[in-house]
């Protein structure tokens, strides 16, 4: 199946407190002015903005918005490899500054990790957070997700050196369901 094939057949997925739907031409605006916020900014990746926002629209990947509420506050996007001795698929997000520490990002990692393992037919799902990354990496944590090994000068940053990224993965059968806290 082509990328285009899966963005087309891309269904809206419903987290319990977002929902995904496929990036469409009018998140543009939205999309560049999030990655274009300091907090994003910093952990996205050193290119020009609308470079970023054009991924999102690359034949390559599969790219939802993610909404609060009706409102655009982050993307979330996969790739795959469909090489049947190495099929896996690799996911990116992001949110507004004003929707981080809410369990959002979570909330959307978590509803695009079951569609590609139960709909996708995945095994194994990867996710790179810079290795500084340290909120990215306890939410990818909660999901399921596990630390495989430090990444070596993996991405350049904002001031031109070279970073560390953290390689996790999540294999079928551990992804962690939403963790609900009891009434006090």
């Amino acid at each position: 199946m082509t990328s285009e094939d899966r963005r087309a057949v891309a269904a809206t997925l419903r987290g319990s407190r977002v929902v995904l739907r496929p990036v469409a031409a009018r998140d543009r605006a939205r999309l560049r002015e999030i990655l274009a916020e300091p907090e994003v900014a910093r952990w996205w990746g050193p290119g020009p903005v609308d470079g970023s926002v054009d991924e999102l629209y690359d034949e390559s990947v599969v790219a939802f918005a993610i909404e609060v509420e009706g409102q655009v506050v982050g993307a979330v996007q996969y790739a795959e490899d469909d090489d049947p001795d190495y099929r896996h698929a690799g996911i990116d997000v992001f949110l507004s500054a004003a929707a981080q520490g809410r369990g959002l990002g979570r909330d959307a990692v978590r509803t695009l990790a079951r569609y590609l393992l139960d709909v996708r037919g995945h095994h194994r799902l990867t996710i790179d957070p810079s290795a500084a990354n340290e909120r990215a990496i306890r939410a990818y944590g909660a999901v399921g997700f596990r630390p495989v090994g430090v990444m070596r000068q993996y991405e350049r940053g904002h001031d031109g050196t070279w970073h560390d990224g953290l390689l996790m993965d999540l294999l079928a059968g551990e992804l962690r369901e939403e963790q609900v806290e009891p009434e006090p």
